[in-house]
């Protein structure tokens, strides 16, 4: 025995479109949004151009590391392709670790271990076993 559909509920519908709205505009007040609309949608690093097509792939940078620091007029945002947005959270990490010094500023740590230190000792009694 088929079923009849019934109509659909118009105060439901109404619900729908008024969460999606009020979604919509909570996304629009994010960062992303905000950049989006501040900045041309062009990687800062490789300059590759994106559309609505292939919009997922650009992403915000934040500059100074801190992701809660959004100023509105998006100083602290930079858009990056998807790649070197990567390639610049790798740089960090792998800089990480290493003190933030650079080679060659004086400023390495000094060895402890000193393997020959009791060399001559060593060398003085293997020659006079041998004697």
């Amino acid at each position: 025995m088929p079923t009849r559909k019934s109509a659909p509920d118009a105060d439901r519908l109404d619900r729908i479109v008024a969460e999606a709205r009020r979604t919509r505009d909570a996304r629009e007040k994010g960062y992303r949004e905000q950049a989006l609309k501040l900045y041309p949608w062009v990687c800062g690093r490789c300059a590759r151009q994106f559309t609505h097509a292939n919009l997922q792939l650009l992403e915000v940078h934040h500059r100074d590391g801190n992701h809660d620091n959004n100023p509105p007029d998006g100083s602290n945002w930079e858009l990056l392709c998807t790649y070197c947005h990567e390639a610049e959270h790798r740089r960090y990490l792998d800089s990480a670790g290493r003190g933030g010094e650079q080679a060659g500023t004086g400023r390495e740590s000094q060895a402890t271990h000193r393997p020959f230190e009791n060399l001559d000792t060593l060398l003085k009694r293997k020659d006079r076993e041998r004697d």
